[in-house]
């Protein structure tokens, strides 16, 4: 009898050529815009997935004329935040409005596992695109909605941007937190940390979806607010009022205790005192001055009482010192002390050096340039950079001509016609 043995290891190896990264295989079309369905889809991409990025012909997405611009020279293909978010992408020009647009996306449609949309609610089933109608010719595929907040309530139809979505999700009443400048009106996070979050949110449940349809055959439909992503991101400040009747705010509570972001002579320390072994760490750090046997220092209650005079005095002695100088220091004496990274200090940072997280890049238009990689290393199907972001259309002739078949003239007439 034969030896029927085996050979696991040429089985691994086959499967790794076919799937050299998590999403190998997996196909995803993009209908969105800007910031949160791009980086839901870009961190897919990151993982092998082959993400078909739809935008409007001719001005394609908004995100183009965002800045950060090289010279702060506005171009479309320069925009260093479309560039971020579209890594790895192919992309196309695509008018589902159009009848002849419509019949291409669900071409695309009927061969895709995910599609990830942003259009407001009802914009989809009004041009025959809602996930019935896609349903009907991909049982498998998966359809994530991300809306402001949500396809049904009230407010459904109401249009935001990072800025609302931060005041409307509560997010910005807990900022700026423990901040010398309470007094101030609440304010949003800074950049665009509003959008990217219900992007992450939305990759979870992206994948947990497309694990249920590797059991079960079927995609589904998942409608995802940005408001809800935004609360859920919050944790314990977004329930205590719902379990306690506490509203948080942004000093915390009225039991602050001295600390906090703090100036120094090179930028700011982040400071933390809420225990007793905390405390007396920093005093050890900046030399036990007389003042830290006053009545005020005498424990945690009288120093949550006279917290910005206390804050005053640290700030005498941060001042006189670097971060650097500060958190090693303080890092030797168990101190809960670290320094507030500025973009030029991560760059310059040995520890992102060392792990190879900024990586070199090109672009047609941007020439050389560093970017961001992965924040997880996978052992066997590690980040790769594909491709850069794609120029407006870049993809058109590969997807229609190629993939779907279209001829040269066919192309040219749905170009004068808009259609791509």
């Amino acid at each position: 009898m034969e030896d029927e043995t085996i050979n696991t290891s040429e089985i691994d190896k086959k499967t790794k050529e076919l799937h050299e990264r998590a999403l190998d295989g997996v196909k995803v079309l993009e209908y969105c815009s800007l910031v949160s369905g791009p980086y839901c889809t870009k961190t897919m991409a990151d993982l092998g997935a082959n993400v078909i990025k739809i935008e409007p012909p001719v001005d394609g997405d908004p995100a183009r004329r965002m800045p950060p611009f090289p010279e702060d020279k506005p171009h479309p293909e320069k925009s260093g935040l479309f560039f971020y978010l579209n890594t790895n992408k192919q992309g196309i020009t695509l008018d589902p409005e159009k009848p002849e647009g419509k019949q291409i996306f669900l071409e695309l449609a009927k061969t895709a596992d995910i599609l990830v949309e942003d259009l407001p609610p009802g914009d989809m089933e009004r041009m025959g695109l809602g996930y019935d109608d896609l349903r009907a010719i991909n049982k498998g595929l998966i359809v994530m909605s991300i809306t402001p907040f949500g396809l049904t309530g009230p407010y459904r139809d109401y249009k935001g941007r990072a800025l609302n979505m931060s005041h409307a999700s509560g997010q910005a009443y807990l900022l700026p937190l423990l901040s010398p400048h309470a007094d101030r009106p609440p304010v949003k996070v800074g950049g665009n940390t509003s959008d990217y979050d219900p992007g992450l949110v939305a990759v979870v449940a992206v994948l947990a979806a497309l694990y249920w349809k590797g059991i079960s055959g079927l995609g589904q439909h998942i409608d995802m607010s940005k408001q809800e992503a935004l609360i859920s991101m919050q944790r314990v400040e977004s329930v205590t009022y719902a379990n306690d009747e506490v509203v948080m705010t942004r000093t915390g509570n009225k039991t602050r205790m001295p600390g906090g972001v703090l100036p120094c002579r090179d930028g700011h320390i982040v400071v933390i005192t809420p225990e007793e072994h905390q405390w007396n760490a920093l005093m050890t750090l900046i030399g036990n001055p007389a003042w830290s046997k006053e009545p005020c220092c005498r424990d945690r209650e009288a120093r949550a009482q006279n917290a910005d005079a206390i804050n005053t005095l640290l700030i005498e002695w941060t001042i006189q010192h670097t971060k650097e100088e500060i958190f090693r220091k303080g890092q030797a004496l168990s101190c809960p002390v670290s320094p507030s990274k500025s973009a030029e200090d991560l760059m310059n940072s040995e520890q992102l050096k060392v792990r190879g997280f900024f990586a070199e890049v090109t672009h047609p238009f941007l020439g050389s340039l560093k970017m961001p990689t992965a924040a997880s290393r996978f052992s066997e199907s590690p980040w790769r950079f594909e491709r850069p972001a794609p120029l407006l259309g870049q993809s058109n002739e590969e997807i229609f001509g190629e993939r779907l078949g279209y001829k040269k003239e066919e192309l040219e007439i749905l170009k004068t016609k808009g259609v791509i």
